[in-house]
């Protein structure tokens, strides 16, 4: 039975989950630097989930199917995600970073776009380390059942993208969390403090999650020190984040309540996840069975 977001806000275990899937997407952007900032902000995710779902639905027989601008643009434009010319920024960028590439005669309209190898492989590792996590909470096997059937990525993904996006909750993160993940390489920012909480360390409803240094982490995710350190200064005015010595300001504390908040909102998707796995994955394994009664059947086997 897939986990409901209730089921997982409410898991003591789901913390260490999100820091398994923190450190799991650290990993990820030290293997490609330029393509994971260029995904770490809440709107650049849902793009590229909204984007890499119509390259997947791409058939051959349907000329206008696939990743176009004008398809793109009615599903962002229509959740109000982004602007039109956004969508066009976003696409350009992929192609010039080679994210993507144009399919086919450049010149036809409307123009379809193919995702890069590079992308595909990590849109796969991101849905392998969801999994993971998810199985970290129940012992299950989705990231190996995944791996070993890389087929059902084709059918999960778009799902996956579809319904995280038709879901308020998601696209729209509460006012806190969003401060930090619509805010250019914010998401790279998140993911670095959750790894950092220590749940065993817990004081007067916070976490410690020691000495940030604002250079050397700008300097890693390739943003701007300035820009940084007026997000921890609107965490800190927001009680997201407490100094933990006012004079030196280095060593932070995590506020409990800003880690259930992010908690409740992360377990929005992770239940997406879940839910879709569990219905492609259960529908496949029942049409196999059929076709081995059939086959059965055919040969005279009782």
């Amino acid at each position: 039975m897939a986990f409901t977001a209730e089921q997982l806000a409410a898991n003591p275990l789901f913390v260490e989950a999100l820091k398994a899937f923190a450190i799991q997407l650290r990993g990820r952007y030290d293997e490609q630097p330029r393509l994971a900032r260029f995904l770490a902000s809440h709107q650049r995710w849902l793009l590229s989930q909204a984007a890499f779902a119509l390259h997947l639905e791409y058939d051959p027989d349907e000329p206008n199917s696939g990743l176009t601008t004008t398809r793109l643009r009615e599903i962002v434009t229509t959740g109000r995600a982004a602007s039109r010319n956004t969508v066009l920024n976003f696409l350009d960028q992929l192609v010039s970073y080679r994210f993507a590439k144009i399919a086919g005669d450049p010149a036809r309209r409307p123009r379809r776009f193919e995702a890069a190898d590079v992308t595909t492989k990590a849109m796969f590792g991101w849905m392998v380390a969801n999994l993971a996590a998810l199985d970290g909470l129940d012992g299950g096997n989705r990231a190996k059942t995944l791996m070993e059937k890389p087929e059902l990525f084709k059918l999960i993904q778009p799902q996956v993208a579809r319904r995280s996006f038709d879901n308020i909750q998601w696209r729209e993160p509460p006012r806190r969390v969003a401060m930090f993940l619509w805010t250019e390489a914010g998401g790279l920012v998140m993911d670095e403090l959750i790894r950092r909480v220590r749940l065993s360390e817990e004081a007067d409803g916070r976490f410690d999650i020691g000495r940030v240094d604002a250079r050397l982490m700008a300097e890693q995710f390739m943003m701007s020190r300035t820009h940084l350190q007026r997000l921890f200064r609107k965490a800190i005015d927001e009680n997201c984040l407490q100094w933990q010595d006012e004079t030196k300001k280095s060593n932070l504390w995590f506020t409990a309540d800003f880690l259930a908040e992010y908690c409740r909102w992360q377990a929005v998707k992770f239940s997406i996840v879940d839910q879709v796995f569990e219905e492609v994955s259960g529908k496949l394994a029942s049409e196999g069975e059929c076709d081995a009664a059939h086959r059965s059947a055919a040969v005279g086997e009782p």
